[in-house]
């Protein structure tokens, strides 16, 4: 059940970014926009990697036995 939470929170994450980059680009702020995408991008990325570990864990322990 925690994975389908994650996918959506990375979802969320992403409608969220898309709808202030769409924004900040209609007010004719480019720059921030990119940088808005960027963080987003990051945090994401952070989300991502905490869910990488946690499989690679489980791995170990289904495979090393531990």
């Amino acid at each position: 059940m925690g994975e389908i939470t994650a996918v959506f929170q990375i979802a969320g994450v992403g409608i969220l970014i898309a709808m202030i980059h769409t924004v900040l680009k209609q007010m004719g702020k480019e720059d921030m926009a990119h940088w808005a995408t960027l963080i987003g991008f990051v945090v994401v990325l952070f989300m991502v990697i905490q869910k990488l570990e946690t499989l690679f864990q489980e791995i170990q322990r289904v495979f090393l036995f531990r």
